[in-house]
């Protein structure tokens, strides 16, 4: 194995006769994870929140009779005034003020959101929504999270550092808590605020204690592709679900780094993208505590799967596939175990099903998905950059190159030419040969 640094990207080479694999973290892929996120849906209390583009759009939806639309355009935000510059002073290159992340409080009671030009962005939501403060960050946000306790926010970056802003103190600049040395996709908190849990592009997941974050726990070692999802099991929560590139779930004793359940996905997914060998990844997780069901979104296929978690035995039972006509964005639970589900599709943007039976069901003529829907069409626009957008995911997969194939194609083609040269000087000594034979009769 031989590692080296090379203009600032950190590498790994690892050498064989008949094969080579050549990691990279490039900054280039760092920064298409960063600055390409799709669309947004999240579910609190009596709550929905959408992301998309520049904009934020919050209602409640479950009070289908009241008007309460709220929309928060980030191109109306201050910009700093050394433009394009972050905490460190460098520069973020190009920018825009698409809107990266956001999170709930468990409270309902704060939503923090970061965008593309390094801005987190602080709301409180009662009794009305109120913007509390608008901050730099150091590096674009890959991911967030709201601590339980509501006094900290979290925000993991795309340069594997973790910084804690106050929310006591909306003004305070940030602290940073931890680094990797790859790229972070998702962070996680247990439910107590003991320890914090990180997901980077190298397969890692890292668990530290909260308090002192440099102290770090375990790791969770056994994904074979990047990270993509974590969060810990809010009913049960000394244990971990993490969802990879590598095309599995795997369940986790976060706190000794012990892997307990590994759901292999290709093996229960029939559907025709998946036949060519074509990557693919769980972008979004949904978790309802009643009835401990999991649903998965992924990146590049219209479904999504949802799992009933057998806490007896430990392991993710699968329980329906859901095929949607267009791809989908994001999931999100009910309390109650209603399903909704973010597509890009302008005329059915939003998509409602209830369980019956142990099975979901699609719901039409629901008061609140009719409110919703009609907020979503009529601000479609902060939706359509993101309409057919490939995913970013593809370029987080580790590359591979097999050269044994064009060391033997290449043999193949010296061994020809040196039989077509010898052919060519046995004729060459041949036809002088004959010419000699020739000379001597004439004489």
């Amino acid at each position: 194995m031989l590692s080296f640094q090379f203009g600032g990207a950190f590498c790994s080479l690892c050498l064989s006769y008949s094969h080579v694999v050549l990691l990279l973290d490039m900054e280039a892929a760092e920064a298409s994870a960063a600055a390409r996120p799709s669309p947004g849906l999240g579910l609190c209390g009596t709550w929905m929140v959408l992301r998309g583009g520049t904009k934020l759009l919050a209602a409640r939806y479950k009070v289908p009779s009241q008007d309460d639309l709220f929309v928060y355009d980030c191109t109306t935000v201050g910009k700093k005034p050394q433009e394009n510059e972050g905490e460190d002073g460098k520069s973020a290159g190009k920018s825009s003020d698409t809107v990266l992340a956001c999170a709930f409080s468990s409270s309902g009671t704060y939503v923090a959101l970061t965008d593309d030009r390094k801005r987190l962005i602080l709301f409180r939501t009662k009794p009305s929504w109120e913007c509390l403060s608008v901050r730099f960050v150091t590096r674009r946000c890959t991911s967030l999270i709201i601590t339980a306790r509501e006094d900290k926010i979290l925000v993991a970056d795309k340069s594997g550092d973790v910084y804690s802003y106050s929310i006591a103190e909306p003004e305070r600049t940030g602290t940073m808590e931890l680094g990797h040395l790859s790229l972070l996709l998702d962070v996680a908190l247990s439910p107590d605020d003991q320890y914090i849990l990180t997901a980077d592009r190298d397969e890692k997941i890292r668990v530290s204690l909260m308090r002192a974050p440099h102290n770090i726990i375990s790791f969770c070692l056994g994904h074979r592709e990047f990270v993509s999802r974590i969060f810990v099991i809010p009913n049960y929560p000394d244990l971990l679900l993490s969802a990879s590139g590598d095309c599995t779930l795997r369940l986790w004793e976060y706190k000794s780094g012990k892997e307990v359940y590994c759901c292999n996905l290709s093996s229960l997914n029939t559907w025709e993208a998946t036949k060519n060998g074509k990557k693919y990844a769980v972008s979004r997780t949904a978790y309802c505590c009643e009835g401990n069901y999991v649903a998965i979104l992924y990146d590049c296929i219209p479904t999504v799967s949802i799992f009933q978690f057998n806490a007896d035995a430990q392991k993710l039972l699968c329980k329906q596939h859901i095929s949607l006509s267009h791809q989908g964005w994001d999931i999100a639970f009910e309390e109650t175990g209603g399903l909704w589900i973010l597509q890009e599709d302008k005329q059915t943007p939003l998509l409602l099903y209830q369980p019956v039976d142990g099975q979901w069901q699609p719901v039409i003529e629901e008061k609140q998905l009719i409110k919703m829907t009609k907020y979503l069409r009529d601000n479609w626009t902060m939706f359509e950059d993101s309409v057919g957008k490939g995913s970013f995911y593809q370029n987080l997969y580790k590359a591979s190159f097999d050269n044994m194939a064009v060391y033997l194609q290449k043999k193949e083609e010296r061994l020809q030419q040196q039989e077509n040269k010898r052919k060519e000087l046995q004729c060459e000594s041949n036809g002088q040969t004959k010419k000699v034979k020739t000379g001597g009769l004439s004489l």
